[in-house]
């Protein structure tokens, strides 16, 4: 690429700071480094970035709070915590934070979830000073459809019946598939839990709560959407569209 893509790095521990930012310069990022939520702020005012690795435990001003701070145009944050408790993961994404680590963490995890979340905002390449979007009609082969809506399995995006391209995150994403693999039928919490998260499924027992809200809300965006997950009283929730399936090309 001929601009990296950045990234910034909020830690008190400037041991951890290093860490990071030495590994992710090694996997062909540029990064940056601050110490505390007034220098990220002071840092984002000025420079542009792609994504911020934001600590939760530090003095004075906590990462919670700057998250609830920063602004709509603001980009993707993963949160580190050494609590890491289900509370503490059910809070940070409800704010408004894609993914959510506990430390210490393998810098190989940490570099993974950077790319899962890096993909699902689609964020667009930057070359010679240049944006270039991703296409709204971008098409992997392999897909859902409903209501004409379109999922795109390979590329993992989401289009609108106008096109226009939803943002879900890696564990967004991963329950609207179980829901439209499994349409018209009513669906449990467990069912979900199981089919959205898989070997995760132990750490996000609540968190898949604060997910399926995050989800129809970003349905309720575009057209029809709504009404496309429905509540069954003390049942579980039902995918309401048929589904057809579309196969990539061999």
């Amino acid at each position: 690429m001929d601009l990296q893509t950045r990234i910034l790095i909020v830690d008190d521990d400037e041991g951890i700071r290093s860490l990071i930012s030495e590994f992710l310069a090694k996997h062909g990022y540029e990064t940056a480094v601050a110490a505390d939520p007034p220098a990220m702020r002071e840092l984002l005012g000025r420079e542009h970035f792609d994504l911020i690795v934001l600590d939760v435990m530090m003095p004075r001003e906590d990462g919670l709070t700057a998250l609830r701070q920063l602004g709509p145009d603001a980009p993707p944050v993963i949160m580190l915590s050494a609590v890491g408790t289900d509370v503490d993961r059910i809070v940070g994404l409800e704010m408004g934070a894609d993914d959510y680590l506990a430390k210490p963490c393998n810098p190989r995890e940490l570099l993974a979830r950077i790319r899962t979340v890096l993909r699902r905002h689609a964020l667009p390449v930057r070359v010679a000073e240049e944006q270039v979007p991703v296409p709204r009609e971008a098409d992997s082969g392999e897909g859902l459809h409903f209501a004409g809506w379109r999922m795109d399995l390979g590329l993992r995006l989401l289009f609108d019946p106008a096109s226009q391209l939803i943002t879900l995150s890696d564990g967004e994403f991963r329950l609207l598939r179980a829901f439209a693999e499994h349409p018209r039928r009513v669906l449990t919490r467990d069912q979900l839990l199981d089919w959205s998260r898989g070997e995760d499924s132990d750490h996000y027992d609540r968190a898949i709560d604060v997910q399926l809200s995050r989800l129809r809300r970003k349905l309720a965006e575009g057209e029809g959407g709504q009404d496309i997950i429905r509540t069954v009283r003390n049942e579980g929730y039902l995918f309401v569209p048929s589904v057809t399936v579309t196969q990539a090309a061999k």
